[in-house]
């Protein structure tokens, strides 16, 4: 068993980073949400709510990360870590969610019959310093997810660097609005930034399935598992490879052939040795299991897993 970042240190990173998001939004989220509804401004207020979502991200993240860090029980035995895929999809559809009652919002706006004022220029500053402090906590999400591989700070990033751009989109709503004196360009800002967030939000649903199936991000690990068996002497015919993900850590099961003629204690040191070779391979091990079978007996039905022809 071989992580990078011990449990403990991976909880603290991802509580600390999770109260500094929820902190730096929640300060953004009611700026934004009083001066949109004091300057009249559709655009301002629907970024001023989407903040608002990122403060229950960023609570749904500390409440996960607590989870996380459980130790396993008979119920859960390889732990709790995939309960980070399950808030990530979880913030996905908060983020679907945001954007369709934005969106709704927008093409209201758009086809209201009531007439539209210019909103106040005080929402042009509220707009720029939700722009710098929403890129600096995107920042640090991100570099804090990447350190730890944690894919709840990430796709999180992601969607603060969204923010930034709906954010630079409500400003840019907003010049122009001044300078042609149309309101309905501020509606029309709205229902871009809407359509925004629901692609966001479907990006992250889709990526949070592939831990979720049993899957990995980068298939490129099966080229790393085959090459390090092929470093073993006696291991044979690397087959029905599987590894998934719990949590940021791989869990890899693999056969292997060796002589038949061996004797029981030389099989067992050849396994260990893959296993070792994988382990210098690969960063971020959980476990490894490998199944040692007589060369010339493996199974041709097999249904799991993947061989050496099949990555070529």
């Amino acid at each position: 068993m071989k992580a990078n970042n011990s449990d403990l240190s991976r909880e603290k990173i991802l509580i600390r980073t999770s109260w500094i998001s929820t902190i730096g939004n929640a300060i953004l989220s009611v700026s934004k949400i009083i001066i949109g509804l004091l300057a009249g401004s559709l655009a301002v207020l629907g970024d001023g709510i989407d903040s608002a979502t990122d403060v229950i991200i960023s609570i749904v993240m500390i409440f996960t990360a607590r989870i996380m860090s459980r130790p396993p029980s008979k119920k859960y035995v390889f732990g709790y870590e995939k309960a980070e895929s399950i808030a990530t999809k979880i913030l996905s559809l908060v983020i679907f969610y945001a954007g369709v009652q934005m969106l709704l919002s927008s093409i209201e706006s758009i086809f209201s019959d009531e007439v539209k004022e210019i909103p106040a220029p005080v929402a042009i500053y509220v707009t720029v310093f939700s722009i710098i402090g929403k890129l600096l906590l995107a920042l640090y999400q991100y570099r804090q997810g990447k350190k730890i591989n944690s894919s709840m700070l990430t796709a999180n990033a992601v969607n603060m660097r969204n923010d930034v751009v709906i954010s630079s989109g409500v400003l840019l709503g907003l010049i122009f609005t001044f300078i042609f004196k149309l309101p309905i360009l501020d509606s029309v800002t709205g229902l871009i930034i809407s359509l925004f967030i629901i692609k966001s939000s479907i990006g992250i649903f889709m990526d949070s399935n592939v831990e979720l199936m049993d899957g990995v991000k980068d298939v490129n690990i099966y080229n790393k598992i085959f090459e390090a068996v092929e470093k073993v002497p006696g291991a044979g015919n690397p087959h029905r490879v599987r590894s998934r993900m719990i949590g940021n850590l791989y869990n890899i099961t693999l056969d292997i052939e060796v002589d038949p003629q061996m004797t029981l204690m030389q099989a067992h040191e050849i396994a260990d040795a893959v296993e070792k070779s994988i382990e210098n391979s690969i960063d971020n091990v959980y476990d490894i299991l490998v199944h040692v079978e007589p060369a010339g007996k493996c199974q041709t039905d097999e249904k799991f897993g993947i061989d050496k022809d099949m990555v070529e």
